[in-house]
C-alpha cells in the first residue's frame, strides 16, 4: 500500500491546551529533547588541538557539458562551499544560490578564525543563514574524526529508500504535459526499483493534477506511493474549499500525501484540512530555523515535516527539527536535492532515520545517475551515489563522504551563477 503515517494519539492532549500555554510548553521541551546531540562532537573537541577556520570561499561553478544536455536537464551547475581549516583538513560541499555575494561583507568576517567545531555559537552568529556552509564545516569535521557525519550524530541507516520528484521541461504548471506521460514516468521509474514519485499541482483547474494521479495509479497498482506538491506561495493560493476538494479527489487515488495546498504560514487552515482528510498533509520546505515548525506542531498543521537540509540552517537544524517533532510523533522526510547537493541530505537523512530521501528536480525520461553524471568531473571516485533497487547509499567515507578533485573544482569556477535548472527556464 501507499505510505501513510497515522495522526499520533500522543499528541492529543496538547489540544485542550491554549495556543500560548502550548507554545509556552514546547519552548521548555525543546532544550530537553535536542540535549546531547552534539556531545560525540564535543568529546571529539576536547580530543583534539583546537581547530581553527583558516578561510572560506564560496564561488559558482559550472561543469562543461553540452548545451543541448544541460538543456535536457544534465546537472552541470553548482554553487561551491570550501572551508579551510589550520589543521590542513579542508571541508567541501555543493548548493545552489548566490551566497558568494554575502562572502565579504557577512560571512568571513562572522566564521574566519572561530572554532570549527562551534556549530551551536555559529549558529547563534547567523551560521543557519547560510546552511551550505554549515555542511563544509560538517564535511571538514568529519575528515577530522574519520567519520561520516550521520554517525557522529548517533545516526544508523546505511540505505534510503527514494522516490522522485519528475518536472517535465517546459511550462512550470506541467500543463502541456499530456497525463499518460506521467503515468508513462511512473511507469518507468517504478520498473527501475523506485518506490514513489511526485508531481505538481499546479495546472490551472486543480483537479486535473488529480486525475493526472488516476491515470499514475492505473499505470503502477497499488503498492506505489503518489506523492504531490501545490508549493502554494510559488503559484497562487487556493481558497479552503478548492483545497479541500482536491485533497478528497487525491484521497480516491490513494496519494500518500499533498504539500502546501495553502499559503505555508496558514498554520491554521492546513490544521484543519488535515483534521478533515485521510490524506497527510505536508510542509515546512521554506521555513527557517526552529519558530515555525515549533508552530507548526502547536497547531498540529503538518502530518509530516518537510525541511530543506540547507533552507532550514543546515544538518544539524534539522536534527533538532526531527527531535522535536519525534516528541509529536511526527515523521520526517526532507525537501528534496539533486547531484553533489545530495550529499548533506543523505547525511542528514541517515542521522534522523528518515523513511525517505527525495531525488528532485528529475526531469523525464532522465534516471537520476544520468542526470548527475557531470559531477563525475570534480569528483576522484567513479560514481556520484550508489542506487540500487529504488534505494541510495549513504556514503561512507568521512564528513559529508565526497572524495573532491580540488584542482577540477577550480578549473570549472565562473565569475557569476546562471540558471541551476536551464531545462525549467521557460
Amino acid at each position: 500500500m501507499p505510505l501513510r503515517f497515522e495522526h499520533p494519539q500522543a499528541g492529543e492532549p496538547l489540544r485542550a491546551l491554549p495556543a500560548a500555554s502550548r507554545r509556552r510548553f514546547l519552548a521548555c521541551l525543546l532544550p530537553a529533547v535536542t540535549a546531547g546531540l552534539l556531545d560525540p562532537v564535543r568529546a571529539l573537541a576536547r580530543a583534539v588541538k583546537p581547530v581553527r577556520i583558516k578561510s572560506i570561499d564560496i564561488f559558482p561553478i559550472e561543469i562543461p557539458t553540452p548545451e543541448e544536455e544541460a538543456q535536457r536537464g544534465l546537472y552541470n551547475r553548482y554553487t561551491v562551499y570550501r572551508v579551510e581549516t589550520d589543521v590542513g583538513v579542508t571541508g567541501y560541499s555543493f548548493d545552489r544560490g548566490t551566497d558568494y555575494l554575502q562572502l565579504d561583507r557577512a560571512i568571513r568576517p562572522a566564521f574566519t578564525g572561530k572554532d570549527l567545531f562551534a556549530i551551536e555559537e555559529h549558529l547563534k552568529a547567523g551560521l543557519g543563514r547560510w546552511g551550505g556552509l554549515e555542511h563544509a564545516l560538517w564535511d571538514a569535521i568529519g575528515r577530522i574524526a574519520g567519520q561520516p557525519v550521520y554517525r557522529m550524530l548517533g545516526g544508523a541507516k546505511t540505505r534510503l529508500d527514494v522516490y522522485l520528484t519528475a518536472i517535465w521541461r517546459g511550462k512550470a504548471d506541467q500543463s502541456q504535459v499530456p497525463f499518460k506521460d506521467q503515468a508513462a514516468a511512473a511507469a518507468a521509474y517504478q520498473k527501475a526499483g523506485y518506490g514513489g514519485m511526485k508531481i505538481r499541482a499546479w495546472r490551472p483547474n486543480p483537479l486535473d493534477d488529480a486525475e493526472a494521479c488516476g491515470e499514475i495509479r492505473r499505470a503502477t497498482g497499488p503498492d506505489f506511493a503518489i506523492m504531490v506538491d501545490r508549493t502554494a506561495n510559488l503559484n497562487g493560493l487556493w481558497d479552503y474549499a478548492t483545497g479541500l476538494r482536491v485533497a478528497r479527489a487525491l484521497e480516491a487515488h490513494g496519494v500518500s500525501w499533498l504539500e502546501e495546498p495553502f499559503h505555508r504560514d496558514d498554520f491554521l487552515s492546513h490544521a484543519r484540512l488535515a483534521r478533515e482528510c485521510r490524506i497527510q498533509i505536508t510542509g515546512g520546505e521554506r521555513f527557517q530555523g526552529l519558530d515555525a515548525y515549533r508552530e507548526a506542531l502547536v497547531q498540529q498543521s503538518y502530518d509530516l515535516l518537510n525541511p530543506d537540509c540547507v533552507i532550514a540552517g543546515g544538518i544539524f537544524t534539522v536534527c533538532k527539527i526531527a527531535a522535536l517533532a519525534q516528541a509529536f510523533h511526527v515523521p520526517v522526510v526532507m525537501h528534496g536535492a539533486m547531484g553533489l547537493r545530495l550529499a548533506g541530505w543523505l547525511q542528514a537523512s541517515a542521522a534522523i532515520g528518515a523513511d525517505w530521501q527525495e531525488l528532485a528536480l528529475i526531469t523525464p525520461p532522465l534516471m537520476p545517475e544520468q542526470q548527475w553524471t557531470p559531477a563525475l568531473r570534480v569528483l576522484r571516485s567513479k560514481s556520484v551515489f550508489t542506487l540500487s533497487g529504488g534505494r541510495i547509499e549513504v556514503p561512507q567515507g568521512p564528513g559529508l563522504g565526497l572524495d573532491v578533485d580540488e584542482e577540477a573544482v577550480q578549473r570549472f569556477r565562473v565569475a557569476q551563477a546562471r540558471s541551476f535548472y536551464p531545462q525549467y527556464s521557460e
